[in-house]
């Protein structure tokens, strides 16, 4: 094993030093850093530039791993204990000392103290912490969720709470649908038990969840959505951002991916198949797992980036500690924000059983596509799904049927776009034309109210059909469009029809 790490050269979980330094801190930080971050191995007796093994003399080996034991346990607090073990290489003895990573962080540097001493590893290197990352790693520390934590000064009104609680029934009853016994309506109690509210002595107290789930007012807390040409960030085709509770969020961003990507035509006999290029499923499923699993305390939004060969999506913090990519591959699952996956869990969201990567694995081998990618990065994680060549896809459609299209004011439904290779093809387009002014809405939101504008009697499932959105999305948004005046429904529940009663502006 040491043999196959000495040949891929240094990583995040990987140090080379060709000998001992004789200052203890220029090899116990990196010590720190594993600790605070992934584990990692230094082993001593390789050089760093070459990966050259040369090896100690047997007589130096157990000075060696004295020396480190002693200058760990005097230099370092809270205690580190690496295990340490002599391996042959090449016929060379090396010293390889073993970092698990650590449950009482922060680490640091008793000399330096817990503000200049902190290290962590960002990819190859050891750096020192900032104090966003001090902070995340005391919160490690003290087994505390971010998100469960109190937001002093954000308002907890009755109408807020009441809101909330409907948002969260309307996806349990979806997923409830056709089983027995149907699950209670959510209160506040719920709220409270799941820490997204807290009682206090002047009554209720919001957290960070509360506020995440019912507003815009946590920094960096918004999905950036954009669409570009070629296979690099360069020219915008489109973009938008969206903001507001994390769960509209994911709707949001799962309605721009599929606007913008292609809708394909299979005829199998007499049938005719639609079917997006990516599977919408592995879609939702990515954009779930980036806000749930997310870093709230890096100053980064969420991503999601469309290229002509790819859908990349990159989330602000790396795995959760003690978390490895290959662990997550393999099905286990670590919460960073435990009241936001509580929550996510009820209304379907999330599994808890760290099923996610590998559904989307699944799904892109049952679309024919390229394998996934997922990538650690120094702060962030990313998802790549890979796009066919579009000489490799059917004739495409747009999304929405080209009558229904003009009368909802998208243009027609299409849109040509060009790829890096010249390659033409056909996408849907939102555009705002002929919509007189109102009240601000969503782009989901006036997207509904067009569809609804064309057929007053459609249904809620034939909504979700045509705009990508889950059914309890759909749901959810027609229920802010009640509550701004924008809509009313006629009639009986089966056989009624929708009213449009005000209009919308972007």
């Amino acid at each position: 094993m040491i043999l196959e790490e000495i040949l891929r050269g240094e990583t995040e979980r990987v140090e080379f030093k060709e000998s001992l330094p004789r200052e203890a801190v220029k090899y116990v930080k990196t010590v720190v850093a594993f600790a605070n971050c992934q584990g990692g191995q230094l082993v001593i007796g390789v050089a760093d530039g070459t990966r050259e093994v040369v090896g100690l003399d047997d007589t130096a080996v157990f000075a060696t791993m004295d020396t480190i034991a002693s200058a760990v346990s005097d230099c370092c607090t809270p205690q580190i204990v690496p295990d340490l073990s002599v391996q042959t290489v090449q016929g060379k003895s090396v010293v390889v000392a073993t970092v698990s990573p650590g449950a009482n962080r922060p680490y640091y540097l008793k000399s330096k103290g817990k503000e200049q001493g902190t290290y962590i590893r960002v990819g190859a290197t050891t750096r020192l912490a900032d104090p966003d990352k001090l902070k995340e790693l005391e919160l490690e520390g003290a087994r505390i969720s971010w998100d469960e934590l109190p937001r002093i000064g954000y308002p907890v009104s009755e109408s807020a709470v009441k809101k909330l609680c409907r948002a969260i029934d309307g996806y349990r009853q979806e997923l409830q649908r056709g089983r027995a016994p149907k699950l209670p309506k959510v209160s506040r109690e719920q709220l409270l038990n799941w820490n997204v509210l807290r009682d206090s002595p002047d009554g209720l107290q919001a957290t960070n969840a509360f506020a995440l789930l019912t507003g815009d007012s946590v920094p960096f807390a918004r999905t950036q959505c954009a669409v570009f040409a070629g296979t690099t960030r360069g020219t915008f085709l489109d973009k938008r951002d969206y903001c507001g509770p994390l769960f509209e969020q994911v709707e949001e961003s799962v309605a721009f991916v599929l606007r913008n990507i292609r809708l394909e035509a299979q005829v199998e006999g007499l049938i005719r198949r639609e079917q997006y290029e990516l599977p919408p499923e592995a879609i939702r499923e990515i954009l779930i797992n980036a806000q749930c699993h997310r870093n709230f305390l890096e100053p980064s939004c969420v991503q999601v980036a469309l290229y002509a060969d790819r859908l990349e999506v990159t989330s602000p913090g790396g795995m959760f500690f003690g978390l490895t990519l290959e662990e997550a591959l393999q099905g286990r699952s670590k919460q960073r924000n435990r009241a936001i996956a509580v929550v996510f869990s009820q209304m379907g969201l999330i599994e808890g059983w760290g099923t996610g990567l590998q559904k989307v694995q699944d799904q892109a081998k049952e679309y024919g596509l390229p394998a996934p990618q997922f990538l650690e990065m120094p702060s962030a994680f990313r998802v790549n799904l890979y796009r066919k060549p579009i000489a490799q896809t059917n004739l495409p459609k747009p999304a929405v049927e080209p009558e229904l299209a003009q009368s909802c004011g998208l243009d027609g439904g299409m849109i040509v776009r060009e790829d890096s290779s010249g390659n033409r093809y056909v996408a849907a387009k939102e555009t705002n034309a002929d919509t007189p002014p109102g009240p601000f809405l969503s782009a989901t939101e006036r997207g509904l109210l067009r569809l609804i504008k064309a057929r007053p009697e459609i249904t809620i499932d034939q909504m979700a059909s045509q705009t990508g959105l889950s059914r309890s999305g759909v749901q959810y948004a027609l229920e802010k469009l009640k509550g701004k005046g924008c809509l009313r429904r006629l009639g009986a529940q089966k056989n009624g029809q929708w009213l449009v009663t005000a209009p919308a502006v972007s």
